[in-house]
């Protein structure tokens, strides 16, 4: 497998509501309230040419969003055609991406890993190799994305982040943490255990893609750092682009670019399994 690394780019999209044909699903889980919501969105050769079998962006949304979150943003209708890709989109209904250890009825991590990638491949003409699928989001989701790909590796080949929360422990009384893990103060040993930071001794290099932005006024923006300088120090390859932005819409509008960019060269590098 060969590691990408991509140069800054700029894309100009417009921010504000985009109209879009992307298409609701509901999902029914054991892990979550059921059914979830699923926004996808197809390449709009999709249905032209049933022959061919697609990679997948599993795109999160931060803190307070949805599944619609994304379609709010940018034109993922667009984006899926241009980058050749399928784009999935669930409801991260404000869980961290985890499995919560102090709430039963919110098991993100499992629903996501044991009931909606296996319900994508189910029902969508899609690549099932790892090399063919990616996860990345903004803000908890950016979390999201490089917990989710740093720990299943065994499914995603590329992770990203833009904007991401990759340390919680900053932020212990913010954005209903603590409802899913429980207070700071005592359990430190639980929310070391489910931050992306503490992730990286297991990390393998030459394993996954990582890409990870964050805007310079973010107020993630020294916790990416940090992460930067932490792969860089045990060896891991991974791409971080930084450039002047706050925590906001019109800064994810244009930071996934790039990202999507850096996907669609890892999915298609020619001679790895299942590219075209």
């Amino acid at each position: 497998m060969k590691l990408i690394r991509v140069a800054v780019m700029t894309a100009a999209v417009i921010w504000g509501a985009v109209m879009q044909a992307s298409v609701v699903r509901d999902v029914e889980s054991v892990n979550i309230p059921s059914p979830a919501k699923v926004t996808v969105a197809v390449p709009e050769c999709y249905d032209t040419d049933t022959s061919v079998r697609y990679p997948v962006v599993y795109l999160l949304n931060g803190h307070g969003g949805d599944h619609t979150t994304w379609g709010r943003l940018v034109d993922l209708d667009s984006l899926a055609t241009e980058y050749g890709c399928l784009i999935v989109c669930p409801a991260g209904l404000n869980s961290w991406y985890w499995d919560s250890p102090v709430d039963s009825t919110l098991q993100m991590e499992s629903y996501i890993i044991e009931e909606l990638l296996p319900w994508v491949d189910a029902n969508y003409r899609t690549r099932t190799d790892r090399m063919g699928r990616a996860v990345t989001g903004l803000s908890m989701g950016g979390h999201g994305g490089l917990w989710l790909g740093l720990r299943h590796t065994e499914l995603f080949g590329s992770a990203g982040s833009t904007s991401g929360g990759v340390d919680i422990r900053p932020f212990p009384g913010k954005w209903n943490m603590a409802d899913r893990l429980g207070p700071l103060k005592g359990n430190e040993s639980v929310w070391d255990s489910h931050t992306v930071m503490e992730l990286l001794p297991d990390v393998k290099p030459g394993v996954t893609n990582i890409i990870f932005d964050c805007g310079t006024e973010d107020f993630f923006y020294e916790v990416n750092n940090r992460l930067h300088r932490e792969l860089t120090r045990r060896g891991i390859a991974h791409t971080y682009l930084t450039s002047p932005g706050a925590h906001n819409g019109q800064y994810w509008s244009r930071s996934i670019i790039p990202q999507l960019q850096f996907f669609h060269t890892v999915f298609y590098i020619p001679g790895e399994a299942g590219s075209n």
